[in-house]
């Protein structure tokens, strides 16, 4: 499962180019709103029908990125779901009904997984020692006791705005789900302004609707995933306008080397240990940018070869990559060969 360092931790899998850009010096330009939150970049395009609206529009999604940081964010202390974690008990205590959504999207993807992806992973990420950014080769029965601790059969939602656990030292970390959650957010406020025209992307992780100013559609540099290389593999071509999130999970920039041998920051809920496949990177293409993001890591999670039955079973466009030595195979779900919305383009060679 991708590292819960905190919910904005997976920014290594897309390069927003100058091709997110309205290019067309003729049309007129589109709006753009960007800036710094929840430790990394975040960049909204769109065709606003009323310059008048843009100023409101920016006051409102700093004022969201900032509730949301308040609400979901693993990394400060006074977050309503790190304040849930400091409770060592197994009373219900109040979160909020978005926190409640996000546990419950996530535990039916953890169960479509069979436990693969998993939001209560963080002590085994702290165990091989990616939070200190320190290698330990944890013992197996480190393992086995740290594997305790972990599952989301022992969170329990009360209701809509509370949650309890089975644990007293249960943690939840919402990383892998909240940077797509935020996306979503930022939509939903471009869309009550009857934006109809828009990208929106945070870390690498984005949404997109219409067409640009000039009537193209918007065009999505992949980053090749190889960790010594920054160039572009493939660029999505979002071709029909409707709405469509793209969020990638990839294993390439985060990892220990360790006496010849690489670990993967990505670690199994099952198992407990790195995974060990060759798929270095997992693309889902949904239309709810929330789901996508979950589902982006279970995929990384299983791989290739579970993860394209996974995705079969649940109608999802989903790639994979899988690195073979050298050689980088694309391999697709059926959904993915099916899909007609999103139209994936060779990167022009230098």
């Amino acid at each position: 499962m991708r590292a819960p360092t905190s919910f904005t931790s997976k920014l290594f899998c897309i390069l927003i180019t100058s091709c997110l850009i309205a290019a067309c010096s003729k049309s007129p330009g589109p709006t753009k709103i960007e800036g710094f939150a929840q430790g990394t970049t975040y960049h909204l395009t769109f065709i606003l029908p009323d310059t008048k609206q843009e100023a409101a529009i920016a006051q409102e999604v700093t004022a969201e990125l900032k509730r949301i940081d308040e609400s979901i964010s693993n990394y400060r202390k006074d977050s309503t779901i790190e304040l849930f974690n400091a409770q060592l008990d197994t009373e219900p205590h109040e979160v909020n009904d978005e926190i409640v959504k996000l546990v419950e999207y996530a535990r039916g993807i953890s169960k479509a997984s069979g436990g693969c992806y998993d939001l209560t992973i963080k002590p085994l990420f702290d165990l091989w020692g990616f939070k200190k950014d320190v290698f330990h080769l944890p013992s197996d029965e480190e393992l086995q006791q740290t594997l305790q601790l972990i599952g989301m059969d022992k969170i329990s939602v009360v209701d809509s705005t509370h949650l309890q656990k089975k644990l007293p030292n249960l943690r939840i970390d919402l990383s892998s789900i909240g940077q797509g959650y935020s996306v979503t957010r930022l939509a939903e406020i471009l869309e009550k302004h009857e934006i109809k025209n828009y990208l929106v992307e945070i870390g690498g992780e984005l949404k997109t609707r219409g067409k640009k100013t000039n009537g193209s559609p918007w065009r999505i540099a992949m980053e090749k995933p190889i960790s010594t290389e920054r160039k572009v593999e493939k660029v999505a071509v979002f071709e029909t306008g409707e709405p469509m999130s793209l969020m990638p999970s990839g294993t390439y920039h985060h990892y220990f080397d360790n006496n010849g041998k690489r670990y993967s920051h990505i670690l199994d809920g099952r198992t407990g240990k790195p995974i060990e496949h060759n798929t270095v990177v997992a693309n889902a293409f949904i239309a709810d940018a929330t789901l996508a993001d979950a589902w982006s890591t279970a995929f990384l999670c299983l791989g290739s070869d579970e993860g394209i039955k996974v995705a079969d079973e649940n109608n999802i466009a989903a790639l994979f990559v899988d690195q073979m030595g050298d050689q980088l195979i694309e391999k697709k779900s059926k959904t993915m060969k099916q899909l007609t919305s999103v139209k994936l383009e060779e990167s022009p060679k230098d």
